[in-house]
């Protein structure tokens, strides 16, 4: 795939890039390798200065990368602010907080004197320079979200962006660089996927972090593996979204549609498969059906847009195949189902699909396993919690899931049963600083955010003093 801005919404490449050379991946390991030398010796108040610094110049700087994001892939312009508002304020909270979470930990004195020591206590230590492998689907924040507590730890960062989105990957470097960060904190690789694999065999790397597809975390895990490095997974979701009797069904319909076309559609964490009790099913189709049909579809450019072009032709022709295999298969399309570039003139050149909602899904259809990535949504009957529990779980995945209900007995089993990284109650699933994320099953292991994934990168060292 060659490294270039292709406008999603008209197809047109705007701007190309020339990979890197072995001798250009050759220099920025050397760099990064002298830089953890120096950047691991800083304290935390010189980091934090750092971080500060940066967050205080993306906020400037907020307008103009919201428009770089949805140039290069298609989120709506009001997306892509809230995106560099909410890097903001994680680099904020990563810099107010680092210390606190990396602060020594001291055991009980009795077990210490039980150890056989006079004192012991747990100290974190930076592993070195991280290589980050990210997607475009959130081209800022997937990144701040691994960059900051990795440069708070005292780690240094190697991103190799996703090929459709280099302006955004080269602002970042840029970004570091002029927050006065020493050369080789944190550095930009214009490579392609091949060169993954040889960078992380690389001595000097340390680790690494992936966001994506299940197959690109199983060649990453692979090769970290074979040369045992750590490494953080966060792949592909088929969030659920359980309604049972005693929801709020109008707000949970209203939520629902903002949980399902977030971001064009195109988030692991965006609610995917809305499984409803049978005796709240049709006040809650009713009502989500039609905010999905209401979402407007169009220039991400424009301030009224709700739903921008998929990032890709191939994301949104996969897309329509799975819909179209499950009509196929005999599911009823509720609403939507079709390339807007079809009915609307002025999207005919662009990666447009029309929110969708699909009902009567069987395990037969490829829907009901694979990651849907756009603006399409699957309906489920159930006719209880035990039917619930059993559709939620019936996934590869186990990223994140929601659930809508006032009960509390309700609340304690889905949170002991659903199998996934978080379960939110009467809420869509979101990211916050200071709380772990992540997921399981196929979803990936590790933890991003909040004091787990700082810790991720850390070597967690016992001190044991005999006096």
């Amino acid at each position: 795939m060659p490294i270039a801005t292709v406008n999603p919404a008209t197809g047109e490449t705007l701007k190309t890039f020339d990979e890197l050379t072995p001798e250009g991946i050759e220099r920025c390991l050397a760099t990064a390798d002298a830089a953890f030398r120096r950047h691991r010796a800083t304290g935390f108040a010189e980091r934090a200065r750092l971080l500060g610094r940066a967050a205080d110049l993306l906020e400037a700087d907020q307008d103009d990368i919201a428009r770089t994001m949805t140039t290069e892939m298609g989120k709506p312009l009001t997306a892509a602010r809230a995106e560099a508002a909410k890097c903001v304020k994680a680099m904020r909270w990563y810099a107010a907080n680092a210390e606190r979470l990396l602060a020594d930990e001291h055991p009980p004195e009795a077990d210490v004197r039980d150890s056989g020591a006079a004192r012991a206590r747990v100290h974190y230590r930076p592993l070195g320079p991280v290589l980050a492998v990210m997607p475009w689907n959130f081209p800022l924040w997937q990144v701040i979200r691994f960059a900051a507590p990795a440069l708070m730890a005292g780690n240094v960062g190697l991103l190799k962006h996703a090929s459709n989105v280099p302006q955004t990957a080269l602002y970042l470097e840029d970004l570091f660089r002029r927050a006065g960060y020493p050369d080789g904190c944190f550095q930009t690789l214009l490579v392609g996927s091949r060169a993954v694999e040889g960078i992380l065999r690389d001595d000097r790397v340390a680790a690494a972090t992936l966001t994506g597809s299940e197959p690109a975390g199983r060649s990453v895990a692979a090769v970290a593996g074979d040369e045992i490095k750590k490494t953080v997974l966060e792949l592909g979701g088929s969030d659920p979204y359980v309604v049972m009797p005693s929801a709020d069904v109008e707000r949970a319909a209203t939520v629902a549609v903002t949980a399902r076309a977030q971001n064009n559609g195109q988030s692991c964490i965006a609610a995917k498969r809305f499984i409803v009790h049978e005796d709240v099913y049709d006040a809650f189709a009713e009502r989500f059906t039609a905010g999905m049909a209401a979402l407007t579809v169009g220039d991400p450019m424009d301030e009224s847009t709700d739903v921008g072009p998929l990032a890709s032709e191939s994301g949104r022709d996969g897309l329509a195949e799975l819909v179209d295999d499950a009509v196929r298969q005999g599911a009823s399309v509720l609403c939507g189902g079709d390339r807007p570039g079809d009915l609307a003139p002025g999207l005919e050149r662009g990666w447009f699909y029309q929110p969708t909602v699909l009902a009567g899904i069987t395990p037969g259809m490829r829907i009901h396993q694979e990651e849907t990535f756009g603006p399409v949504a699957t309906l489920y009957r159930v006719s209880g919690i035990e039917e619930a529990v059993q559709v939620a779980n019936d996934t590869y995945f186990g990223l994140s899931s929601n659930v809508w209900t006032r009960d509390d007995e309700d609340v304690d089993r889905f949170v002991r049963d659903l199998q996934a990284g978080g379960v939110f109650v009467n809420g869509m699933t979101a990211s916050h600083p200071a709380l772990p994320f992540g997921g399981v099953k196929r979803s990936g292991y590790g933890r991003e955010l909040s004091g787990h994934g700082i810790k991720e990168f850390c070597n967690a060292t016992t001190v044991w003093q005999a006096s």
